[in-house]
């Protein structure tokens, strides 16, 4: 949806139904990408199955992977009703099993 202000297009700003947050997906190691073992390689397989869950369900917004060249990481934005709801997503991800989440909040997501 966007407001037109003085032949203006402006993005409207989402603020109210939801809380958003970045997360990134840091890697146990800086070459991960490149050298996981077919155990790691099922397990990242799983964690992309299970965020596509939830983009089709609407709580992700947008998610995959980051290639900076220092280390490949993932990067994702969710919207959710409580940053609890949040950490329990998290906690499920299989890979949250061997690689560490950050997260911080958004002020606005702009569409």
């Amino acid at each position: 949806m966007t407001l037109g202000v003085a032949g203006a297009i402006i993005p409207y700003l989402y603020f109210m139904d939801k809380k958003h947050y970045v997360l990134y997906l840091n890697p146990c190691r800086p070459d991960f990408a490149q050298t996981m073992t077919a155990e790691e390689r099922m397990m990242m397989q799983m964690h992309i199955g299970y965020w596509k869950h939830h983009l089709d369900k609407g709580t992700v917004l947008v998610f995959g992977p980051v290639l900076d060249p220092a280390a490949v990481y993932g990067l994702g934005i969710v919207a959710v009703d409580t940053e609890e709801q949040l950490q329990a997503l998290i906690a499920n991800d299989p890979a949250a099993a061997i690689n560490r989440y950050e997260y911080h909040p958004m002020l606005a997501v702009v569409g």
